[in-house]
């Protein structure tokens, strides 16, 4: 998804762009050893060449909100990587299979427009009344909630508003897929999230195959170990007490080798049945030297001097390495080498557990994962041979894991959402469950939901010149119903759902930036909520041009009301919060501020390219700064004054930390040591100076919520885990330490030796260069 479309301010889309993924779809589908990802290559090359005539044909617009001629802007396009439309509706194509069996049992032909007017029949109604009364129905793209829509007016007594949106999708009857999907059972509770469904992790557990390497071990262990004793075992029948092996002739010991041909015919055997373990084929090999002697033996050839030998060696040292076989020693080795091979494999395992899979509902989730994971049954054991009372092993319970149903919260907690970024793709569950709790009515609220989840699903365009994102208030469908709102207690529910998401985001992943598909769920509950809490993006650096729209001098007038008057946090960073809120005053009554008929806001702007020149260091000798860096600069700048949206929740919404903000602090120091260990020895080492830095202001934010003297003791507990870091960190981290303790004693971050921590420059990084032998010695003495 293009999270940054609505900062994209280019001149003109690039075909080259566009061109150089249409090669690399071709090299995939030409040359690509498995014939599904071929097949996938060539359907991606298809909607690229499709994108490339359409730009030179001039029926895509690729830069606009409506990019596809002839289609409105609320129409789901079908979107590629990096923003760029094919020309084609998601809703579009040819008919789905459902909606061929509608048509054939309505008795009307198969074509999208006789289907619209079918469901505008009186039986089609009935069917789609019925649909929303069960709930037994899907919506996969915003479009397929319409007729659901239409039903529910006319059900609800304003056939007006009804034949309103009907005339709307009229004229997009024959190309648009506007009627649901049938579905076997309701939408899941919508406090419960899972982040895969059953269906997905029997695919996963389907797709494990037999191990080799496990599958070769458990054969030596189960099949060639104990041939090879019982080969050792025949061949010491003729050793005599120094060791030395003779091989008796038929004559004097007919019953040696009579035994010594039947050990070869079980051999040929065993060799034929198990294929996995080769080491017996390799006549260096113990085993390969006794069975090389014996076939010898029974051909009636006497064994060459080299080849009695290498047998005497072999014998000896098989017996001097394990003991006898029979003796206690060898016993009790060959007892537990028996029970690891008879440790069920994960693929018998997975078979175990897909079974158990099977008999719940495919496209939920699993409320309860203990039974499912559960150790093998009695009657299991029967059934599939796995050993009763075997455990499943984690990579088996992982994707059964994954596919929790419970609160985000627990899911967090339990590992199953490891990152911010995971978060925010359950997010949209909770908020469209949020946003439809203004509708009262409930067959109105669940379609209201089923739309949201499939609008969230819609994929970013390329915007230029400041264009904002459809938004789903912008749909016919939700329009029509936009008078049976009511907002008074859904503004308590979005309010709630903003300040447990928010809240949890923080405590989370205190080091973590929040990810911008995260924003922008949460800018919906803002807007719901009524709070005045301005949320902005993280900016491209190589695609922004410079200009910010107001929300982001909004949200820096926030954090001046929250850390202005001389905090920790406005000291380090040198911002002058003050001169910030008056610029918000003057800006607020301009209303002259436009670019390309945009509100803009040109004075937070030009104080974060001031600040960017002030801050950001320069070309050093050898090197040049590139324009994605200057823009890194002043989009960082931007970030540091607006604090990336944690002032927002903090003083709009109203998170709380839970213990106490010295705990988020430092959980985010953690963070800025584990990034800074990746920058040692990192050939490309600045996007991870850029996470570093990121963590550090998440850190610097924290600790100036706390008082002074817990900031110290705070400060004193970094200094100390920093000295129980590897030198190369603690060099590196050393600068910016110093800075921030000079502020706490009134000095600027960048005196004497102290560095302020930033993650963009335009030439040389200071944190990029080793901290050299002193660091090393520094932290050796340390610890």
């Amino acid at each position: 998804m293009n999270d940054d479309a609505e900062q994209q301010h280019l001149a003109q889309a690039n075909p080259g762009y566009a061109a150089g993924q249409l090669a690399a779809a071709f090299r995939t589908a030409a040359a690509h050893p498995d014939p599904e990802t071929r097949r996938r290559g060539e359907e991606r090359g298809r909607r690229w060449r499709a994108v490339l005539d359409g730009m030179a044909d001039g029926l895509l617009k690729i830069g606009s909100r409506t990019p596809v001629a002839g289609l409105p802007a609320w129409v789901t396009p079908e979107v590629l990587r990096g923003g760029f439309a094919t020309g084609e509706p998601s809703a579009g194509g040819a008919l789905l299979d459902f909606e061929v069996a509608t048509a054939r049992r309505a008795g009307v032909p198969e074509e999208r427009r006789a289907l619209f007017g079918h469901f505008l029949s009186e039986d089609g109604l009935a069917h789609l009344h019925g649909l929303l009364d069960s709930g037994r129905y899907e919506v996969t793209v915003p479009e397929e909630a319409a007729l659901l829509t239409v039903a529910w007016l006319v059900r609800a007594g304003e056939p007006d508003a009804a034949l309103d949106l009907v005339e709307e999708l009229a004229p997009f009857a024959d190309r648009l897929r506007f009627s649901p999907r049938p579905a076997e059972r309701p939408a899941p509770r919508p406090d419960a999230v899972h982040r895969s469904t059953v269906g997905d992790a029997s695919a996963a557990l389907a797709r494990r195959r037999p191990s080799t390497a496990v599958e070769t071990q458990r054969e030596a262990l189960a099949v060639w170990q104990p041939f090879g004793d019982a080969l050792l075992l025949h061949w010491l029948e003729v050793t005599d007490e120094e060791g030395r092996v003779r091989v008796p002739r038929p004559a004097d010991d007919r019953a040696w080798h009579v035994r010594s041909a039947e050990l070869l015919r079980r051999y040929r055997d065993l060799a034929r049945r198990h294929t996995h373990c080769t080491k017996h084929l390799r006549p260096k090999e113990n085993l390969g030297i006794l069975r090389g002697a014996l076939e010898e033996a029974v051909a009636g050839r006497d064994l060459e001097p080299r080849r009695l030998g290498l047998l005497r060696h072999a014998v000896a040292s098989m017996v001097r390495r394990r003991g006898r076989p029979g003796s206690a020693t060898h016993t009790a080795l060959r007892r537990d080498q028996a029970a690891q091979a008879a440790l069920p494999s994960h693929h018998a395992l997975a078979g175990v557990v897909l079974a158990r899979l099977s008999a719940l509902p495919q496209d939920g989730g699993v409320t309860e994962t203990a039974p499912v994971v559960a150790p093998v049954s009695a009657k299991e054991a029967d059934e599939t041979g796995v050993p009763a009372g075997a455990a499943i092993p984690p990579a088996v319970r992982r994707p059964v894991e994954a596919a929790l149903s419970a609160s985000v919260g627990t899911l967090v907690e339990r590992g199953v959402v490891p990152s911010a970024e995971v978060l925010a793709e359950l997010v949209p569950q909770l908020v469209a469950a949020a946003t439809a709790a203004a509708h009262p009515e409930p067959a109105l609220r669940s379609l209201a939901a089923a739309n949201y989840r499939a609008f969230r699903n819609r994929r970013s365009l390329l915007l230029f010149n400041l264009q904002r994102q459809v938004r789903v208030e912008e749909l016919p469908w939700v329009r029509a119903v936009a008078a049976h709102r009511v907002d008074a207690g859904a503004e308590e529910v979005a309010a709630g759902v903003l300040r447990e998401l928010g809240g949890l985001a923080v405590r989370a992943f205190p080091g973590t930036i929040l990810p911008n598909p995260l924003i922008r769920e949460l800018s919906v509950l803002a807007r719901q909520a009524e709070l005045g809490a301005p949320f902005v993006e993280e900016l491209a650096a190589d695609i922004f041009m410079g200009t910010f729209t107001p929300k982001f001098l909004t949200a820096a007038r926030v954090a001046a009301e929250l850390l202005g008057g001389g905090s920790l946090y406005e000291r380090y960073y040198a911002i002058d919060y003050r001169a910030v809120r008056n610029l918000a005053v003057v800006e607020a009554g301009d209303a002259a501020l436009r670019s390309h008929g945009v509100r803009t806001s040109p004075g937070f702007a030009a104080l974060c390219r001031q600040r960017a020149a002030e801050f950001a260091p320069g070309p050093d000798a050898g090197t040049s700064g590139s324009w994605v860096a200057g823009n890194g600069t002043v989009i960082e700048q931007a970030q540091i004054l607006t604090t990336h949206n944690l002032a927002t929740l903090v003083h709009r919404v109203g998170i709380q930390p839970g213990a106490g903000w010295d705990e988020p602090a430092l959980r985010c120091f953690d963070t800025v040591c584990l990034l800074t260990g990746r920058v040692h020895h990192n050939p490309r080492p600045l996007g991870t100076i850029k996470d570093v830095a990121y963590a550090w202001r998440q850190m610097v934010f924290h600790l100036s919520l706390c008082a002074p003297q817990e900031q110290r003791r705070v400060l004193d507990l970094m200094t100390e885990e920093t000295a129980r870091r590897p030198w190369h960190i603690a060099g590196r981290l050393a600068p910016a330490l110093t800075g921030l303790r000079q502020v706490m004693d009134g000095a600027p971050a960048d005196a004497g030796a102290g560095r302020r921590l930033l993650g963009w420059s335009t030439g040389g990084h200071w944190f990029r260069a080793d901290p050299g032998p002193s660091a090393r010695g520094t932290a050796v003495l340390r610890r």
